[in-house]
């Protein structure tokens, strides 16, 4: 999903849906969505109908944060069944269903971004190869904002790329080590978030997405990621200490294969 948060959308989105009533093209455009999946939408009666004028439909900015929260609840992974259970529950409140999503993504705490310029990104990119700055886009540790500015989704992953570079190893062998890193963490991820889904939120929200719960619903995912986070660590360290320890097995062999080898010789 693209960065920020529901509530950010609906903001950006209200901003160019002005007071002034939208057609179904103005609204796709403002909400960021098709025609046809408005108008899919209108069907499942995810989406109040518009005024009619002169038979004309129009729609007004609550259109749009409507359709900016259901783009993002998508992206997140609801159908849109699930969808329009939550919006029944939540009495049709986008405001109050926005929020207790973007609370829902803020426990988990992501890393500030930082903000570089194009000559910046030119500077780290000089003299690599096409296939090596083609995996580095590719894993979107960097992405243009407009404007000659890109962003950092990890200030983090990016200094332990140039570590390792110093470190000596090749641009393509650290490249292709993130590229693997990126695969299986994705994997990990989506089997957390989908326990989270299937066996904590879904019931909430099934049971009507009450006041009462959303606390505990946000905690209760603080308190998985926490988890998730040390079992990740820990799962990390005893593989790579097994790994390590065959390697070592491995070189071990083969310098005493070596020195047999160099004994009959002599």
């Amino acid at each position: 999903m693209q960065p920020g948060t529901a509530a950010g959308a609906e903001s950006d989105a209200q901003t160019d849906a002005t007071a002034a009533d939208l057609t179904i093209e103005q609204l796709a455009a403002a909400a960021g969505m098709s025609v046809r999946n408005i108008r899919n939408h209108h069907t499942r009666g995810l989406l109040p109908a518009p005024t009619v004028r002169a038979r004309v439909g129009y729609y007004g900015p609550e259109h749009v944060s409507r359709l900016c929260v259901i783009r993002d609840l998508q992206a997140d992974g609801f159908n849109l069944a699930a969808i329009k259970r939550m919006l029944d529950a939540s009495s049709g409140s986008v405001a109050r269903l926005a929020g207790i999503r973007d609370a829902v993504l803020a426990s988990f705490g992501s890393e500030p971004r930082e903000v570089i310029t194009a000559a910046d990104v030119a500077r780290r990119l000089d003299g690599l190869d096409e296939d090596v700055v083609a995996s580095l886009r590719k894993l979107e540790l960097v992405v243009p904002i407009g404007e000659g500015r890109f962003e950092r989704t990890s200030p983090a992953l990016v200094r332990a790329y140039e570590q390792v570079l110093a470190l000596g190893v090749s641009a393509r062998a650290a490249v292709g080590v993130a590229e693997r890193l990126s695969e299986d963490c994705d994997s990990i991820a989506r089997a957390l978030v989908d326990l989270y889904v299937e066996a904590l939120w879904q019931p909430y929200v099934d049971a009507g997405l009450a006041d009462s719960g959303a606390e505990d619903a946000v905690k209760t995912l603080q308190g998985l990621q926490a988890l998730a986070a040390e079992a990740v660590l820990a799962m990390f360290r005893l593989r790579m200490d097994a790994r390590m320890e065959a390697a070592a097995d491995e070189l071990l062999q083969d310098q005493v294969k070596r020195a047999e080898l160099l004994r009959r010789r002599l």
